[in-house]
């Protein structure tokens, strides 16, 4: 049994199928990726993919970087991501959890990250081993839902009334981490595959209330791409 105790996401967790929709849906235009690759280049960087999940962003990541390590805590997960990059040399799926990375000090130039991270207070030992872990000049990256603007922010609040602007942003600048704001969207193939996306990130009563009051497969989405330099 791992030696950490991970927080089930259940999303993907329990509809890998359905959550690879939606990493197919997420930010069609790659602004994600122009921000971050405005702050540092992946090109032959030792990357680090916390919380890789099936793997969905591992070949991207190791198109131009020397070295790619996916660290995921849910074991169906990794066999996936490991199916996934079989057979591209320069990629490592592990198992592990943010708190106790497998790998070596100092030995990451770029840590990349999505929508793990963004609540903010509670994730302290994953950020201390961040400190452990990158290289000096390196960067690390979390993408982090921008609730405060957007069809999708609005959404979310209305779907996690108790969620405190205020306290995330002041956490993040406490621990020393800049951002940049992204305006991206979801964009499906099908009414269908947004509507079964919506009903994994939202509890039934919201998922209705989205999808009777939203026409069409996309929505407009902010985010945050929160970076630290080490």
């Amino acid at each position: 049994m791992p030696d950490y105790q991970a927080i089930p996401s259940p999303n993907i967790w329990n509809h890998p199928d359905i959550y690879e929709i939606e990493n197919r849906g997420v930010d069609p235009d790659g602004l994600i990726w122009d921000a971050m690759r405005s702050v540092r280049s992946f090109d032959g960087a030792r990357v680090l993919d916390v919380g890789c999940g099936t793997g969905f962003h591992l070949p991207e990541l190791a198109r131009t970087a020397e070295s790619v390590i996916g660290v995921e805590p849910h074991e169906p997960l990794v066999r996936t991501a490991q199916a996934r990059v079989r057979g591209i040399r320069n990629v490592d799926v592990r198992l592990g959890g943010a708190e106790m990375l497998p790998v070596e000090e100092h030995s990451v130039d770029v840590m990349h990250n999505r929508w793990a991270y963004f609540f903010g207070g509670g994730c302290e030992p994953g950020l201390e081993e961040l400190d452990r872990v990158m290289a000096p000049d390196g960067v690390a990256f979390v993408v982090d839902n921008d609730a405060s603007r957007s069809t999708f922010g609005r959404w979310f609040r209305e779907a996690w009334p108790t969620y405190d602007l205020v306290s995330v942003e002041r956490f993040w600048e406490r621990q020393g981490w800049s951002k940049i704001p992204v305006l991206m969207r979801w964009k499906f193939e099908t009414r269908a595959d947004f509507e079964a996306v919506v009903g994994i990130e939202f509890d039934r009563h919201h998922a209705e209330q989205i999808l009777a009051s939203h026409e069409g497969a996309e929505v407009d989405y902010a985010v945050w791409v929160r970076w630290k330099k080490y």
